[in-house]
């Protein structure tokens, strides 16, 4: 009877460890043999009769079974020499180098990141897609008191892009009140502030978030894939993502370990349907199309920071070649519109300037590794802070474009509170060329002109395509943001709107319909062209 009791309360342990623990039963993950050592102790407790025989003596009427130090010894030696042995990096420097793949070499990232419109930049980074969300639920008291608003994460729906959280439960008594799901997920848009939903239903149906990470039971995701067929698979990286329709997933990297105990390596996704619970199994290379991210940050993080560590093997204590990652991963999309890893790279022990550039596909981790020095992200973001230090402002994480053929980092400056008071842009290659402005419009001009100033600085393979013209004024109006003039006028035989202040040229603001001007522009894909020089004729010949 005493040893039934014994069984039925290790089963009882080996039951909720497993249940809440969730262990992958396979090769490499360590867990497994954690909870079983962990059992086993419970084991030996459950087995073992003591009586207190005096204050000093205590002795055993039953003594724990020998099979149990046995178990626990192996499962120690396992869990410790084995990971050692096979794991390693004093031993597996060159399968850790590797893991990344092949690294190709880049001629200039300007030619892989698409010339971009300034009405497609990004403005909105996850702090702020969160306090916009927070705000849009907050509108509506009796949703907002039954959920919050899970992890954002970005994601191009259609031609746009925009930050998608999903609403989960607020507790355990929200969940049983509300067992059949939230209501819905909220989307911010990456490049304009003033565009949130909060999405309920798609054609007509009621959005239901069953499974998720706040639910219970078998309506929590990772236990609902679990004890659904995965219990050997390594699963991480649980993000929202919805298709071209709206309908909401969850999609979940399967990984492998491929050093022994470590080199966590994608393998392929799981896509499942947060109202129904549907899973569908894809291979990397037949991963549907709107999913953006197949490779976890984390593993191309660690992939990188090892690619860059073990360059010349493991003993290299002189850091001979050695790199590293700067800030961390952002997400962008080239001109393929596919999604891709970017970060800087420098070398070891010295902060303030990359070596290069990497990006990396969301998707394949195909690497492309530009040889390109300038500004890391924290120089870019130290340099737009200090143009406006009076202000106290802090810059957003520094997102790469592409502004007409200069690589340029672009960022937002924020308040205390959170919100957007200006924009910055930073030269990639070299971070005391910067604009700021109160909207990306002025920002850009400020760059233009700065830039301009001081190109011979630059190498002249980032000069941007400059075209000139001579043509004569058909419309002109004048326009006044944040304080600041603009002068807007059309130009005879050419589509384009046109733009430029004072600062330009003093002829702008007494310039006329009809006038002959000379103009230049940098050649990009801007519906309003900002104009780097204004030279009105009519004037001049008026002067003579």
């Amino acid at each position: 009877m005493k040893n039934f009791k014994a069984i039925v309360l290790i089963v009882i342990v080996a039951f909720l460890l497993f249940y809440f623990k969730l262990p992958v039963l396979n090769y490499g993950f360590i867990t497994l043999p954690i909870l079983l050592l962990i059992i086993t102790f419970f084991a030996i407790l459950f087995t073992t009769r003591l009586e207190v025989v005096n204050e000093k003596k205590v002795r055993f009427l039953e003594k724990p079974k020998k099979i149990f130090f046995i178990i626990a010894g192996l499962l120690l030696f396992y869990i410790v020499f084995f990971p050692l042995f096979t794991s390693l990096a004093m031993f597996r420097s060159e399968a850790y180098k590797n893991l990344i793949g092949k690294v190709a070499d880049g001629k200039s990232i300007s030619n892989h990141i698409e010339p971009i419109s300034i009405d497609e930049i990004r403005v909105v980074d996850e702090d702020l897609a969160y306090l916009l969300g927070e705000k849009v639920l907050g509108s509506q008291p009796a949703l907002g008191s039954q959920v919050e608003l899970g992890n954002f994460c970005i994601q191009k729906v259609g031609e746009d892009l925009y930050w998608i959280a999903p609403l989960l439960h607020s507790g355990f008594f929200k969940w049983l009140n509300n067992k059949e799901g939230t209501a819905g997920y909220v989307m911010v848009s990456a490049t304009n502030e003033r565009d949130v939903k909060l999405v309920q239903n798609i054609g007509g149906k009621d959005i239901k978030i069953k499974y998720q990470h706040e639910a219970f039971f078998g309506s929590h995701i990772e236990r609902h894939l679990y004890m659904n067929g995965y219990v050997t698979v390594g699963l991480t990286d649980y993000t929202f993502e919805i298709d071209d329709a709206g309908k909401p997933y969850w999609v979940v990297t399967k990984y492998t370990k491929k050093i022994g105990f470590a080199g966590n390596d994608a393998t392929g996704i799981v896509v499942v349907d947060a109202q129904t619970g549907t899973m569908t199994d894809y291979s990397i290379k037949n991963a549907p199309k709107w999913v953006d991210r197949v490779q976890p940050i984390a593993f191309i993080e660690n992939q990188l920071n090892d690619w860059g560590e073990y360059v010349n093997g493991y003993w290299n204590f002189s850091n001979a070649n050695k790199l590293q990652i700067t800030e961390g991963l952002t997400l962008v999309y080239g001109k393929d519109n596919k999604s891709y890893w970017y970060t800087g790279l420098t070398s070891v022990g010295k902060d303030e300037s990359a070596v290069g550039y990497v990006l990396v596909d969301t998707r394949t981790k195909e690497t492309t590794f530009y040889k390109q020095s300038g500004a890391t992200e924290i120089a870019a973001q130290g340099s737009a802070e200090g143009k406006v230090q009076e202000k106290k402002y802090k810059s957003s994480l520094p997102i790469p474009y592409n502004i007409n053929n200069i690589p340029t980092y672009v960022m937002t400056l924020k308040d205390d509170g959170g919100l957007v008071k200006m924009y910055a842009m930073v030269a990639i290659s070299d971070y005391t060329i910067v604009g700021v402005g109160n909207s990306m419009r002025e920002t850009l001009t400020s760059f233009k002109s700065v830039y301009n100033m001081t190109g011979s600085k630059l190498s002249t393979s980032s000069l941007s395509n400059k075209k000139m013209l001579k043509s004569v004024i058909t419309r002109i109006q004048n326009d006044v943001k944040n304080g600041n003039s603009f002068y807007y006028f059309t130009a005879k035989d050419y589509q384009n709107i046109f733009v430029g202040s004072s600062q330009i040229s003093s002829q702008l603001p007494i310039s006329i319909v009809g006038d002959s001007i000379d103009i230049s522009f940098d050649v990009d894909n801007e519906e309003v062209i900002d104009v780097t020089s204004f030279d009105n004729k009519t004037m001049k010949n008026r002067l003579k």
